[in-house]
Parts: structure tokens; C-alpha cells; sequence
């Protein structure tokens, strides 16, 4: 019985084990290529790593003028100072509140003017999209502003000025 089976199975072995090892090669480089395409596909999708962010400063004055971009969790960009961007926006971070919230609207604030500067801050931080403006057209919008220096330049700061 045996002798009769190995006369059946050896010449079906060898007819199929050989294309079953070419089927199995195949299948694999094909599985790979796939595997490789949709990791590099996915590579070109992905967003950046850490945070962007874009800041356009007008009326400023001193040469702060300008539009810049700050990258942090790697950190870089044309800002004059990106690392002390991202410190001035992470000591901003608080668990549940937005780093950029503008002032609540029932707030009371000082009816001091600060200057014609404007900035506007856009891109994304801890993975939320950004998207807010400032001015320095009353206290509050003064502390706003001066809360994220130097994210957004020192505006109205003299050194030596009574008071800093």
C-alpha cells in the first residue's frame, strides 16, 4: 500500500511543488510591492509631524513686519526666534482651553491703546487647526498679545521705560 502510494503522490509532488513555490514567491513580491506602494502613498497623505504655524505681523514697527513660519517637536521656520515661539504658545497650553481663545466678550478691560500692530496666527498646534487674530487695541488685547511674545513680537516694550 505504501509502495503504491508514493508511485501516486511523488509524480504529483513534483508536478505541484515546484509551482507551488513559484506561486508562493510571487505572492510574496506581490504582497511587498503592494505593502511598499501603499507605505509610500501613505508618507506622501501624512500631515507634518508636530506643529506649524503661520504668523503675519503688521504695524509693528522695528522691522517686525513680516510673515514667518514656526515649526516645533522638531523645531524651525524663518521666525526670528522658533524656539521661543513654541515655549511662549506651550506655557499658554492649558488642558481644555485654547492657547489662541480670543477675549470673552463680557470681559472688562482697561481702555488703554497699545498701537496699531496686528498679527494673525494660523497652521496647527497640538493637532487643532489655528486660526486667530490680535491687535492691541485695549488692555486685554494687550495682555492676549504679550502673553505669546515672542511668538509675536515685543510691540510697545521699551527697556529702560518706567515700569520693566
Amino acid at each position: 500500500m505504501s509502495q503504491v502510494l508514493s508511485q501516486v503522490v511523488a509524480p504529483v509532488a513534483s508536478r505541484f511543488v515546484p509551482r507551488a513555490r513559484r506561486f508562493a514567491v510571487v505572492g510574496a513580491a506581490v504582497l511587498l510591492t503592494a505593502h511598499a506602494s501603499s507605505a509610500a502613498a501613505y508618507a506622501r497623505e501624512a500631515p507634518p509631524r508636530g506643529d506649524r504655524l503661520t504668523v503675519t505681523v503688521r504695524g509693528a514697527g522695528d522691522g517686525a513686519d513680516g510673515t514667518y513660519e514656526v515649526r516645533c517637536r522638531p523645531g524651525g521656520g524663518s521666525h526670528p526666534d522658533p524656539a521661543g515661539a513654541c515655549a511662549a504658545v506651550e506655557r499658554n497650553t492649558r488642558w481644555g482651553r485654547d492657547a489662541f481663545a480670543p477675549v470673552p466678550r463680557d470681559a472688562v478691560c482697561t481702555l488703554q491703546y497699545g498701537g496699531p500692530a496686528t498679527a494673525r496666527v494660523t497652521g496647527t498646534w497640538a493637532g487643532r487647526p489655528v486660526e486667530a487674530t490680535y491687535d492691541r487695541g485695549d488692555g486685554c488685547a494687550i495682555d492676549r498679545w504679550d502673553r505669546l511674545v515672542p511668538l509675536l513680537p515685543g510691540v510697545g516694550r521699551r527697556v529702560g521705560a518706567q515700569g520693566t
